[in-house]
């Protein structure tokens, strides 16, 4: 069959692609803007639109989730996975990663407080700036964010296995309810990391322009902005256990 029924009636793909093409684009755009230069937009859309495919293929109206629901998940999946058959990471920054994340659980645990730059360069046993151009590699590896705090610690969110599940409202609350807890252990990091995550997320400000919000380098900004993220996944990677 070369269409699907909508509510509409019956639509074919190619009118299919016309209106919803510019959500392919956008939410490529949407990660690219995460991701190092050196992930081309064009590759992402070709994924994207891979989804796109795979979601008209296997839409069911039926199922009570609306056309454009489902297309714009299947897409996320597609640019996510995309991602993920990359591998680009080295390894050493997904080490990195890891300790630095576990590190900051530990001191905080220790001290019941705020673990500073200072105490994790000194628990890794490397100079201040050393630790801060880990902070710099891994913030340029972090493809996924707050999508990836969101899909790491779901663990009531329904699997792909079951797509349209996975967009009804009862996932909807489950997803809200994660959003909510993010929002609670983000309110009680630093400051100024929280107005970092605000700037880029809510407000969607690149890093240079929060930059020049905060008065502080570009390079600042991204080592801020790493740091937060790590800061979210040990407390709620402890939260989980």
């Amino acid at each position: 069959m070369d269409g699907i029924y909508t509510a509409e009636g019956l639509e074919d793909k190619t009118a299919l692609w016309s209106k919803y093409h510019g959500l392919v684009r956008q939410e490529a755009l949407r990660l690219q803007k995460r991701l190092p230069a050196s992930v081309e937009l064009d590759d992402l859309i070709q994924a994207g639109a891979m989804g796109f495919l795979g979601a008209i293929e296997n839409f069911d109206p039926k199922k009570g989730v609306t056309l454009s629901a489902w297309i714009t998940q299947r897409v996320r999946w597609s640019l996510l996975d995309e991602l993920r058959e990359r591998d680009w990471v080295p390894r050493r920054v997904r080490t990195h990663s890891r300790e630095i994340s576990a590190i900051i659980k530990q001191i905080e645990q220790e001290k019941g407080g705020e673990a500073t730059e200072v105490d994790i360069a000194e628990r890794m046993g490397v100079s201040l700036k050393e630790f801060h151009q880990m902070l710099a590699d891994n913030n340029s590896s972090q493809m996924y964010s707050m999508d990836e705090l969101q899909e790491n610690f779901a663990d009531t969110w329904e699997n792909c296995g079951d797509e349209h599940a996975a967009l009804n409202p009862v996932n909807d609350a489950i997803q809200q309810n994660l959003i909510e807890n993010i929002a609670e252990h983000i309110r009680v990091i630093p400051e100024r990391e929280q107005r970092i995550l605000q700037l880029y997320y809510q407000q969607d400000l690149n890093m240079k322009e929060i930059g020049l919000v905060l008065d502080i380098t570009e390079t600042r900004v991204s080592q801020l902005h790493s740091l937060a993220i790590k800061r979210l996944r040990s407390r709620m990677d402890h939260e989980a256990k």
